[in-house]
């Protein structure tokens, strides 16, 4: 198979591809739906949970579907019911169960069943693209990071997608969700993979790529579209009340800007019409609160094409950027973290001992030295992660038992040699700063540690108004380490969320192949969702650099357990969230400009400077405005720089030394008012 694909393969895709792909979708399906039959179809019981109801049913295993109980309990929730999770897996909703299970049933208004509801959707989009444009779509369609959804498709000759297509995918997709198509399931083998997207390079790719000879994945299709998918999916495309296209970009198959040319269309979608304008609404919103415009408006940062996909943070800027390291450096100190520093550059030797090189090199900025007088040529490559540094730092002293867990935390600038395409404002960068945190523990101490992390989570997300999701990502087909040892990573991370109390779901085979990982998705005020916080469980480290202690009887040699944490994720995707979350303004004890004293006369000037002199020495920003201009006029400015608190001193002020807080039109002394920010700083308002 060639590196790049050529376009003159001009397939008609309705007329001789799809109606080929159906039928052995039919055949395959045939074959499944007889062997399923000739199960066994005992009694199983089946713990339901849909909102407050909770009851135990009966049902028939290979027979009985989550859709089956939903419409035993009440055809309102039937109605409603996107999709279930039997043991914490995402399941269809027609799908057999295959035994005793715990059953929850999702709709709309959960994060499951929104996910679900665009990842169908997804699907959609792309039966309408192949159907309009006769094109190859590309990877498993892909909900985005937030809402919605995208599909990546190669076209024919130069097509370039834009806002004047989108009718035209839109009245087609509507058309699809009137019909009612139901999303329907098979499993295959590699070779049926193979045969079904004999004509599509880009999919082959993917099955060649990753699955085994022995392996099987699934596929679905709704009405004519056949996909590689591994589901779920919601019940039928009825359920599609709205659809529309966002834009139109383009991409490189694989993130790879040497192969080929793809256009990438981003889509919503929501069971009616006024959820969607809702939506449209708040985009239009979104945009007035941009971080990058407000970055700029504020003086807070700015990007420059000398420096393509970096930030450049002004002096306001820094300081925002600062409180955030140092509420998370103080919170990682008394957690028992210590704060270390590691190189950036690395020699390739060492990226190839963790296997960073063969994984993430396409993501690395890598340099060549070539040492003066010398013609040998030193390869290194620049860090965009600090784990393998701090495992040198574990094997740099013989370990006991009684040292362990020993927590490291580094705070240290990180490179990624993110596409250009990917580039955007703060929330994607190729330099950036996380709380790169990691435990090495012992194998008895990785539930106890993992708890820890979690109610770290909780407070920090708490403090800036977010509410998350938690997920648990577990072995993917493609791992490294004993089943053994997964399976008892597995059940610790389970263990830890459930004692932890919050809802969860499990999201089999998304873990790394170094371990199973908790995932956790925030939600900020505008209710649009992103991806900060990891917790990782790796075997793989430890074995590669050899992380080991001496056991308690101090006759054996034990390996430790990596487990790899950021709560933040990076500093600079919080500062752009927080930016909007907050629509520009942030919280005092964050705010870059939390104070500006306006003198109301010329007399008043000294009185004004003296009250910012008295605020600055307390340890929180202050300016004053003592120019000839009218109080109204430098409260105005001031509202527009987004100080917390205006301040106005007159006469009558000075000569009682108070101060007037502008809005809440109030008197009070300067004792006063700097125990009110002393309140608001310690308590994260």
């Amino acid at each position: 198979m060639s590196d790049n694909y050529s376009d003159g393969d001009e397939t008609n895709l309705s007329a001789a591809v799809i109606p080929n792909r159906i039928r052995l979708f039919e055949e395959i399906q045939a074959q499944q739906l007889e062997q399923l039959q000739s199960l066994p179809h005992d009694l199983i019981k089946i713990t339901i949970t849909a909102g407050d109801i909770k009851e135990v049913k009966e049902g028939k295993r290979w027979e009985t579907t989550p859709m089956e109980i939903a419409v035993q309990i009440s055809r309102g929730l039937a109605n409603s019911a996107l999709v279930s999770s039997v043991d914490h897996v995402l399941w269809d909703m027609n799908r057999p169960l295959e035994g005793d299970c715990s059953l929850e049933i999702f709709g709309f208004d959960s994060d499951q069943g929104r996910d679900t509801f665009w990842h169908s959707s997804a699907h959609i989009l792309g039966q309408a693209l192949e159907q309009v444009y006769n094109c190859k779509l590309c990877v498993w369609p892909c909900t985005t990071k937030e809402e919605g959804f995208y599909y990546d498709a190669f076209y024919h000759g130069d097509m370039g997608l834009n806002d004047d297509h989108f009718p035209y995918i839109e009245a087609c997709a509507a058309k699809f969700a009137l019909e009612g198509l139901p999303f329907e399931r098979i499993l295959v083998t590699k070779d049926q993979a193979l045969d079904m997207f004999s004509e599509n390079l880009f999919k082959l790719e993917i099955i060649n790529d990753n699955l085994a000879e022995d392996e099987t994945t699934t596929v679905y299709r709704c009405g004519p579209l056949v996909d590689l998918c591994r589901g779920p999916h919601i019940p039928n495309t009825s359920f599609v009340k709205a659809f529309k296209c966002l834009k139109a970009s383009s991409a490189h198959w694989k993130g790879d800007k040497d192969r080929e040319s793809l256009q990438r269309v981003y889509g919503i979608s929501y069971p009616d019409n006024k959820q969607l304008k809702d939506y449209l609404k708040s985009i239009e919103e979104a945009k007035i609160y941009d971080h990058r415009l407000s970055g700029q408006q504020q003086e807070l940062f700015f990007s420059h094409p000398l420096s393509p996909g970096n930030c450049i943070y002004l002096p306001h800027g820094t300081r925002v950027y600062n409180k955030l390291m140092e509420f998370f450096k103080k919170e990682y100190w008394k957690m028992g973290y210590t704060e270390v520093i590691t190189p950036v550059i690395y020699t390739m030797d060492f990226w190839e001992t963790s296997r960073h090189a063969e994984y993430y090199q396409k993501n690395m900025f890598k340099l060549d030295f070539q040492t003066p007088g010398s013609t040998v040529i030193h390869n290194y490559g620049i860090k965009h992660m600090n784990c393998q540094g701090h495992c040198l730092m574990f094997r740099h002293s013989v370990r006991s038992y009684n040292e362990l867990p020993i927590k490291l935390a580094d705070f240290g600038p990180l490179y990624q040699n993110e596409a250009s395409e990917d580039l955007s404002g703060l929330t994607r960068v190729r330099q950036f700063q996380q709380d790169d945190a990691h435990i090495f523990c012992s194998e008895t101490q990785v539930k106890e540690e993992v708890r820890g992390i979690l109610d770290f989570v909780d407070y920090a997300y708490t403090k800036f108004g977010f509410t998350y999701e938690l997920k648990l990502s577990t072995r993917p087909k493609k791992y490294l380490g004993d089943l053994e040892k997964w399976d008892k990573a597995e059940k610790d991370l389970e263990e830890a969320l459930n004692d932890f109390g919050k809802t969860w779901v499990k999201n089999k085979g998304d873990g790394e192949f170094y371990g199973p990982k908790i995932d956790i998705t925030v939600y900020d005020a505008m209710k649009r969702k992103f991806q900060c916080a990891t917790i990782q469980l790796d075997f793989h480290l430890p074995d590669r650099f050899k992380l080991e202690y001496s056991a308690e009887d101090e006759t054996e040699i034990e390996s430790s357990v990596l487990i790899h944490s950021a709560v933040l994720g990076s500093v600079e995707r919080l500062f752009a969230i927080l930016l909007e979350q907050y629509k520009g303004k942030l919280p005092f004890w964050l705010s870059p400009r939390q104070a500006i004293v306006c003198s109301v006369s010329e007399d008043s000037r000294s009185y004004a400077n003296k009250v910012r002199d008295q605020i600055h020495e307390a340890g929180y920003y202050v300016d004053a405005d003592t120019t000839d201009r009218t109080v109204s006029e430098k409260v105005q400015e001031a509202q527009v720089a987004q100080y917390n608190y205006i301040l106005a001193v007159g006469d009558e002020e000075a000569r009682t030394g108070q101060v007037t807080v502008w809005l809440r039109d109030e008197m009070m002394s300067i004792e006063t008012l700097l125990d009110e920010f002393k309140f608001k700083t310690a308590n994260f308002l």
